[in-house]
């Protein structure tokens, strides 16, 4: 046991002091995320109902866009191995015109689906809550896009605090704005479901700007911003931006899409099992942000690794990842058994919405494991910059698996909005396998570590 804990040692303290500050800021988005749906819960179940809709459709969205933005870790990553900042900023240039277009094709697509709201055989009674909600939350995707090229950036360079910080403020305005605009206290108009989107479309402009003016401004980030500014926009860069950001963004959209499509079905249950489901949705975010947060640290390094051309420190990295992954997923499952119902009281005091939701921790807790494993070694693989496998893997686990054992078990199997649940299982164990199968591919002897 000795000889283990020294064997990781060092790689555990990388990764927690990367990870840890990308931790923190997830979990102030995860109070955002548990404010916004306590107080919309408080407000209305109607409101909750639809929120659930409109939050899940645009997760998609959104994981689309950060995905995509994903792909500028291992790029980055390499580039301060070996300490080439004038590049890394040119690099960068070059991946925020992308970013930008991906990120207005996301919304021309989202706003198509907006014309057939109705068409999704969600309860006739949301869509005066749905729709203005879905609208306000489509202004505000593209800063999504635009504050995560810069974060990906901070992280790649190991500077995961500054990010840290300017979503900690954001979310400080949010939940702010929340109070106030939800039930119209100090003076603001009640806007209820509304005036949620409004709070959020403002926090996260603020991040954007707050990023940029960082990055443009701040003198011990000068070489970058030099990089950028003298960097020309051609075609070399931008290739290397897409091989690395479309696989992990179409691998993304489709374990999200996944998921929205979950909560569609739970919507053809009506709007009590979908307000439930939405409720066992943030929750579960609880979980997933931390894994996420440590696995974006164990890619930096994976990257970090590559550019040495170190195929054992890859491995190295993405073990130690992983043993803290499952510490991560057993304290989340614990608090999800002894916690859950004080949980779900605070997002509602609808007694059907409750007893609903308390059925459904069992599979929650189930999924944790193949979550966190899945994602610590998607992000190792996103390291290596192979990620081109990340597309059929994605596919076949949350697609052509995942879809139909999702529809089965909800309906043909009768289990209704348990088995929706259940059927995560099936694809985040799929795969978790197959990214680790992957990744020891990709990092074993005789292969090129990166393209």
């Amino acid at each position: 046991m000795q000889r283990f804990w020294e064997n990781y040692k060092s790689d555990y303290k990388k990764i927690l002091k990367l990870g840890l500050p990308i931790l923190i800021g997830q979990l102030g988005m995860i109070v955002v995320g548990f404010a916004d749906n306590i107080m919309v819960g408080r407000y209305s179940t109607a409101a909750l109902a639809s929120a659930s809709l409109v939050n899940n459709l645009f997760n998609v969205a959104i994981f689309a866009c950060l995905g995509f933005t994903y792909g500028l870790t291992p790029l980055i990553g390499a580039l301060y191995a070996q300490k080439r900042d004038g590049a890394i900023g040119s690099l960068l240039k070059n991946g925020l015109l992308l970013n930008t277009f991906f990120s207005i094709g996301v919304i021309l697509i989202m706003g198509v689906i907006y014309l057939n709201l109705e068409r999704m055989g969600q309860p006739e009674e949301l869509m005066p809550l749905i729709k203005p909600y879905y609208l306000i939350y489509l202004a505000g995707l593209l800063p999504v896009a635009l504050f995560n090229v810069y974060a990906q950036w901070a992280y790649a360079i190991n500077r995961t605090q500054m990010p840290m910080w300017i979503i900690l403020s954001a979310n400080l305005l949010n939940v702010a704005g929340n109070y106030m605009l939800i039930y119209g206290h100090c003076g603001f108009p009640e806007l209820g479901l509304t005036g949620a989107g409004i709070s959020t479309f403002v926090a996260r402009w603020l991040s954007a700007f707050m990023i940029m003016g960082v990055f443009f401004f701040m003198k011990r980030f000068r070489g970058y911003s030099a990089g950028f500014l003298s960097g020309r926009i051609n075609g070399e860069e931008m290739g290397r931006v897409n091989r690395t950001s479309w696989p992990v963004s179409i691998q993304m959209v489709f374990e999200s899409g996944s998921f929205t499509f979950a909560a569609v079905m739970a919507g053809w249950l009506g709007a009590v099992p979908l307000a439930a489901f939405q409720i066992i949705v943030i929750t579960g975010t609880l979980g997933f942000c931390v894994y996420y947060s440590m696995a974006s640290a164990v890619s930096v390094l994976v990257s970090n690794a590559a550019g040495r051309a170190d195929r054992h420190g890859m491995r190295k990295v993405a073990f130690a990842g992983y043993h803290i992954m499952l510490t991560l997923a057993s304290v989340s499952s614990l608090i999800f058994l002894l916690f859950e119902h004080k949980m779900i009281e605070a997002f509602t005091e609808d007694a059907a919405v409750i007893a609903t939701t308390m059925t459904l921790i069992f599979p929650l807790v189930l999924y944790q494991l193949g979550d966190a494993t899945q994602i610590t070694f998607a992000n190792a693989l996103r390291g290596t910059s192979r990620v081109a496998p990340m597309i059929w893997i994605a596919g076949v686990s949350y697609v052509a698996v995942g879809l139909p054992a999702t529809y089965i078990l909800g309906f043909p199997a009768g289990l209704g909005i348990y088995g929706i649940l259940l059927s995560f299982s099936v694809s985040l164990f799929l795969a978790a396998g197959l990214f680790l199968w992957q990744f020891m591919r990709v990092t074993s002897a005789g292969r090129s570590i990166v393209e």
